[in-house]
């Protein structure tokens, strides 16, 4: 005869538990005590845990009026399709504010019913959306991603995002199998020239709707921080005018491609200015807004999701 064994709760099966006594149960911190047979203590770390461990998610069903006004001003003042802002969190990670309101857009849009190819960039930000999307069947659309998956290790670019997506939404995608960075121009053509390459290439550029992060390029810069430039690439492309990044593509302060640097390298899929379908930019936080502004303002992304603060400083300039 068999026989299920059950392991001893772990730490974080306890916060997990506790986590949803208290946002799905709506019990107090004493109400769980109780029903766990834990000090009130001992509660409130565990639902601490749950919040900072991942377990939980939280999105805001009520529109803030004052995030609702940031929306209707940068609409009007950058021609935007689609803005969402969400309320700041003082001085903690701006993307944990803006990732539910950036995974509740993809959400919809995984809702349509007509099939749509969806073009995906990596990221900081990008991530978060992912890890805040509910799970869902969106068989009919197609997934993409714009940049590289390759690091300059060989690993898998840690911040990729299009496989972790398609499992929780069931729909097919297609990786860009190159390197982010190639170590030269001529092995980024390599790469380019291969079959499979090129067709996902062509998918990319042909998608119905775009999400991508967008990189600062000051001393905290993704690119650099990632390992995929060196700090004296990183000053050479700052001395040309770089102010921002959007899928590895360098940018100046009109938001106008650079055409030195690592762009001669670059292996994935550049973001065109003023497409005539969506692509909407996913950032916060005081560094990224030069960069925010220059994409926003050649229209590199024509819809944007952030945090108050990020909002403010943008209409301030």
């Amino acid at each position: 005869m068999s026989r299920i064994e059950h392991s001893d709760p772990t730490p974080q099966d306890d916060a997990a538990r506790a986590g949803w006594l208290y946002y799905v149960g709506g019990m107090t911190q004493d109400q769980i005590a109780a029903e766990l047979g834990i000090s009130r203590q001992r509660a409130q770390r565990l639902v601490a845990k749950a919040m900072a461990d991942g377990l939980i998610h939280v999105r805001l069903n009520h529109r803030i009026g004052a995030c609702l006004d940031l929306e209707s001003a940068l609409r009007d003042r950058f021609g935007l399709g689609r803005c969402r802002v969400s309320p700041s969190l003082g001085g903690a990670d701006p993307v944990l504010s803006i990732a539910p309101a950036a995974a509740a857009e993809l959400e919809r849009v995984l809702r349509l019913p007509e099939p749509l190819t969806i073009a995906l960039g990596t990221g900081r930000a990008l991530r978060g959306m992912v890890d805040a999307v509910a799970p869902l069947d969106a068989a009919h659309h197609r997934l993409v991603s714009l940049i590289g998956n390759i690091a300059p290790d060989g690993s898998a670019s840690f911040f990729d995002v299009i496989m972790r997506v398609s499992d929780k939404v069931r729909a097919p995608h297609y990786p860009m199998l190159v390197p982010v960075i190639s170590p030269t121009s001529a092995e980024r053509d390599a790469f380019r020239a291969l079959g499979p390459v090129k067709r996902v290439a062509d998918l990319a550029r042909s998608a119905d709707v775009v999400f991508v992060g967008v990189g600062q390029m000051s001393d905290d810069a993704p690119l650099l921080a990632d390992g995929f430039v060196t700090r004296a690439e990183l000053d050479q492309m700052r001395a040309a005018g770089a102010a921002g990044e959007v899928a590895g593509w360098v940018f100046d302060s009109d938001g106008q491609y650079l055409d030195v640097g690592t762009n001669t390298r670059t292996g994935g899929v550049r973001v065109e200015q003023k497409l005539d379908r969506p692509a909407i930019g996913i950032a916060a936080g005081a560094s990224k807004v030069p960069a925010i502004c220059a994409a926003l303002k050649s229209r590199i992304i024509n819809g944007l999701i952030t945090d108050e603060v990020t909002a403010r400083t943008i209409l301030a300039l």
